[in-house]
């Protein structure tokens, strides 16, 4: 039995740290639903340092690759951390993890080059807005 002066451990909640609008500056309490992900410290600062060369560089469409691999790598993590990262926990068997490491492969590498077809399109403009985006996703 736990006494009320112990802290107990607890899956981070929604009142565990402010709304996206709330973190966004706006006073609105958010009416939406929303959850985070985890990633690597270097994959933040790598992200930082691309949106930030992104928004201050003379032509945007210069870092069209660098940023559709960012957003690639983004997505594939954010897949791995909502779906194998559980499945794993779950211990669902050999056959059944395997079968779900492949078929989600499949969709990284379709969604991959998807990703890369229409950023590789964008103009400067709308870079910057999916940086912006981005920077939103990581208050």
């Amino acid at each position: 039995m736990t006494s009320m002066t112990t802290p107990r451990k607890h899956a981070p909640t929604l009142k565990d740290g402010p709304s996206p609008e709330a973190a966004a500056g706006r006073s609105t309490p958010s009416v939406k639903p929303f959850f985070r992900i985890y990633h690597s410290e270097v994959l933040r600062q790598r992200t930082l340092l691309l949106l930030t060369t992104l928004e201050q560089a003379d032509e945007a469409t210069e870092h069209r690759k660098a940023l559709s691999d960012l957003v690639v790598e983004l997505t594939n993590g954010g897949l791995d951390y909502c779906f194998l990262r559980p499945l794993k926990l779950a211990k669902p068997g050999f056959v059944v993890e395997q079968t779900a490491k492949v078929g989600l492969a499949g969709v990284q590498h379709v969604m991959g080059t998807v990703v890369r077809q229409i950023i590789g399109r964008m103009d400067g403009k709308q870079l910057i807005s999916v940086s912006g985006s981005i920077r939103q996703l990581m208050l």
